[in-house]
């Protein structure tokens, strides 16, 4: 691997192929960043907490690919989607590192094909390691904006400080990721807004949408054991010291939106991360696996 370009070194790894999640024609945002793990840090650390990030923006990407077609105009429908892409982006750059950093894991999984791809579509439910927040089922349009906005809030925080982590490709990355969780984050809450003090219907559905969100929102905020170890290297974050930001945004978004906050209880566990899912999850990479798994020598 070169320090030029991760995606340059992973193309020469696999014979320059353009291959699923790969594609062509990739403009590499990481041009010129050390891709080294830092001194002193257990590369394995850095691929699995790369996985969570990874896994939280791929698994709500492909939650808000379902919106395609079903979103109830066609402007919300193009927002959504681009949302979608975006987080598809981390996803990528994240997978990235993740094979980079431990080429053990996408190499026993498909030593074939790339690490991102390797990664994205032959793993289990179990070896993911998402946050149960992105995986339930969408609900309707009000369960999904209450949804992309406890996400987004939560992932720009993290992203925030992320920035100043001592790996220089998950600071890239989280300094890209700044920019567009900033977008999702403003798009969610005036969809917030916009229900909660529009209709009767409207204020019952968003009001009914945070009550099914909320029983995932204390596993944002229980950071697993190697998060916290990154968070003390000053490569991760402890994500218990994102929930004071958390909880004054989520505020300045329910009071004019005349929404109480919600009180129903939470799992405190961090599952998850521990690769412990709900049934949902298993269905979804069903289908986002099926084609790869079916024709894994494909190209596009």
């Amino acid at each position: 691997m070169t320090d030029d370009s991760i995606y340059d070194s992973l193309a020469d790894e696999h014979g320059g192929d353009a291959r699923w999640a790969f594609g062509t024609g990739f403009d590499d945002p990481l041009s010129g960043v050390d891709t080294a793990v830092p001194d002193g840090v257990d590369p394995g650390d850095v691929a699995a907490y790369s996985l969570m990030l990874a896994d939280d923006a791929l698994v709500m990407s492909q939650r808000l690919t379902e919106w395609c077609t079903n979103a109830p105009e066609l402007e919300e429908e193009v927002a959504l989607a681009n949302i979608g892409l975006d987080l598809l982006g981390q996803a990528r750059l994240l997978l990235a590192r993740a094979g980079a950093a431990d080429p053990s894991l996408p190499r026993r999984l498909a030593p074939d094909l790339p690490h991102e791809d390797a990664l994205a579509y032959f793993r289990g439910p179990a070896d993911y390691r998402n946050v149960t927040l992105v995986e339930v089922d969408n609900g309707d349009f009000a369960r999904s904006a209450a949804r992309l906005l406890v996400f987004s809030t939560w992932r720009l925080a993290l992203l925030d400080r992320l920035t100043g982590s001592r790996d220089a490709v998950l600071a890239a990355v989280a300094a890209k990721g700044v920019k567009e969780v900033t977008y999702h984050r403003d798009y969610a809450a005036r969809w917030v807004v916009r229900l909660g003090d529009g209709t009767t219907t409207s204020h019952e559905r968003i009001a009914a949408g945070l009550e099914a969100t909320w029983p995932h929102v204390a596993e944002l905020f229980a950071s697993s054991d190697i998060e916290l170890r990154l968070a003390a290297a000053g490569i991760g974050v402890d994500l218990a010291e994102l929930r004071g930001e958390f909880d004054d945004v989520m505020a300045q978004v329910l009071v004019p939106a005349g929404l109480p906050h919600p009180v129903i209880g939470s799992t405190v566990d961090n599952g998850g991360r521990s690769g412990r899912h709900t049934d949902a999850l298993a269905a979804l990479l069903e289908e986002m696996q099926g084609l790869a798994r079916a024709h894994p020598e494909a190209t596009w």
